[in-house]
């Protein structure tokens, strides 16, 4: 039996769908779909096709999940988030936002100076199971997006898993992928686009929810940008992964060395 998650049948489902007889063989028993569904993952049933519910959303009805986290360290397996930040938007409008610190004893000198965040903050925080469910239930199904949306959707997935939680599902868009699709620019880095473009003028740069904040006015921002003939979220998030990267202009600096992708 080939596993719903599997490369192939995400891609199907993210498309033109599969039939109803041959996706219900490849899970007898109907609750699974319930269970993706609590993980963030919405397959519907439509004309006889199961899809997920983003590939028949316009872009306009989803709801994005815009999140940001500090963490005290880069490795999940070793190391926790010390803050989260996130806001929902739909139809290009806030519909919610979600800020917490997290209970945190250990937090290097490098870190309390890039974020401000001290263990004398953390300590006086919730535990991450608190913050964990909580940022669940604020999520739901929503399209997650970050700027480098894989770092923030992995290391909050391991975190859920810390705390008895199953790990995300949710489709995922990353702001740095639609920026360097849609325009020109040196850098992509969230602080360096917040300089360029304006996007945010109360931003304090590595504070969980300003960040989130910053990237959603960059979302909005890219969203005026992408080809007419982009309907749907699922054709959002190939035109994020599939369309031609534009060319970053050259350094006017003789031996500068250009910035990797995610580099503020």
């Amino acid at each position: 039996m080939v596993s719903v998650l599997d490369p192939k049948i995400i891609a199907r489902l993210s498309k033109n769908g599969i039939p109803k007889d041959e996706f219900e063989n490849l899970i007898p028993d109907e609750t699974e779909l319930e269970l993706f569904k609590a993980q963030g993952m919405n397959i519907i049933l439509e004309n006889g096709y199961y899809k997920f519910q983003s590939a028949i959303t316009s872009i306009d009805d989803t709801v994005f999940c815009i999140a940001d986290i500090e963490s005290n360290g880069s490795k999940p397996s070793h190391h926790q988030i010390i803050e989260i930040g996130a806001v929902k938007i739909q139809n290009g409008r806030i519909i919610d936002t979600y800020e917490s610190l997290v209970y945190c004893t250990d937090i290097s000198t490098q870190i309390q100076e890039i974020t401000g965040i001290t263990p004398e903050q953390t300590l006086k925080a919730p535990p991450l199971k608190k913050v964990m469910h909580e940022f669940r239930l604020f999520l739901g199904d929503a399209v997650f997006v970050g700027h480098d949306a894989k770092f923030d959707y992995n290391f909050i997935s391991a975190m859920m898993e810390r705390v008895g939680l199953s790990r995300l599902l949710n489709r995922s868009l990353c702001t740095i992928d639609v920026a360097e699709r849609t325009f020109e620019s040196e850098r992509y880095g969230l602080a360096y686009l917040n300089d360029q473009l304006e996007l945010y003028k109360d931003a304090t740069h590595h504070r969980a929810l300003s960040d989130a904040m910053t990237t959603t006015k960059l979302l909005k921002r890219t969203l005026t940008m992408i080809p007419n003939t982009i309907k749907n979220t699922e054709e959002l998030i190939a035109f994020s992964k599939e369309a031609k990267r534009l060319k970053r202009p050259k350094f006017k600096k003789e031996g500068k060395k250009e910035e990797v992708k995610g580099e503020e």
